[in-house]
């Protein structure tokens, strides 16, 4: 019999000798495929990413481990690439790194730093997004895509947007009204899904054909669209029977709360000056 092992273990072994680094959805299939470690949880590919960035020397939040396990090896786009640490190569790499970016720093002015650590807090922040979904309920991602749609401006007042979930046909979850008649609805549908795993064109097939004679379609997901889930819609859009659909992954998702403040609050807003130039130069 096999000795039971911790979740981050099992991210260990799969990374040794890995040096190019992996995926966390690579790294969870690898796990499973080895039989290293059994899961429990409704999202178990969300919680490899999640002990992945815990124990990330480069990622720093407040919920971080000080124990660090791994580090980025490389960033493809939104998708890293995570190695593990080797303990005689650590010491070297992370000096020269520190040399490396303190140079980087000393030549950069305040708000180029200002600007650098809010674009990384931006980025943290999406990932933290995302990760509370996936912990909460699929009836609360139903509502919270109606909420980020009502208060993006669609619908004529607040009471035009439901939730319609079991109770309505397959494939669509939420409605909002743009009229009081109830003439132009917009119908959504939500797909609370792990990172990897992406919305198929079966999927998106089978919102149109509950969209019926509506018009207007939105899309959101947490994780991402097939290829053939893309070209589907496409398809849909360029067609005879022309339907407006939107397609929202949960790259875009996390953006757009973040800029309609739906689940997040402003803490701090900093004003950023500079030296008025034609003040200074007026000769008196």
């Amino acid at each position: 019999m096999k000795d039971k092992i911790t979740i981050v273990e099992a991210i260990k072994r799969v990374l040794q000798d890995k040096e190019n680094g992996m995926t966390s959805q690579e790294i969870y299939k690898e796990i499973v495929n080895r039989g290293l470690y059994t899961f429990g949880a409704k999202s178990p590919e969300a919680v490899v990413h999640g002990k992945l960035r815990i124990h990330c020397r480069d990622l720093d939040f407040p919920s971080a481990s000080p124990i660090k396990f791994f580090y980025l090896k490389k960033r493809v786009g939104k998708t890293n690439y995570y190695a593990l640490i080797d303990k005689k190569k650590q010491d070297v790499a992370k000096s020269q790194m520190q040399f490396f970016e303190a140079d980087i720093e000393n030549e950069m002015l305040a708000e180029e730093k200002m600007d650098k650590a809010y674009e990384q807090h931006i980025n943290e922040l999406e990932d933290n997004i995302i990760e509370r979904i996936l912990k909460c309920k699929p009836e609360f991602f139903e509502r919270l895509v109606v909420d980020l749609l009502m208060k993006m401006g669609y619908g004529y007042d607040q009471s035009s947007g439901c939730v319609v979930g079991k109770s309505h046909d397959g494939g669509v979850d939420g409605i909002i009204n743009e009229d009081k008649l109830g003439l132009s609805k917009i119908y959504i549908q939500a797909k609370r899904y792990a990172l990897g795993r992406n919305v198929s064109s079966r999927d998106t097939q089978a919102f149109v054909g509950a969209m019926h004679k509506a018009q207007k379609g939105v899309f959101i997901t947490t994780s991402d669209f097939t290829r053939e889930a893309k070209a589907f819609v496409r398809e849909v859009q360029n067609g005879s029977n022309t339907k407006p659909l939107r397609l929202i992954n949960g790259h875009e998702l996390a953006k757009l709360m973040i800029q309609y403040e739906v689940g997040v609050v402003p803490i701090h807003n900093y004003t950023v000056y500079k030296i008025g130039e034609e003040y200074f130069d007026d000769d008196i």
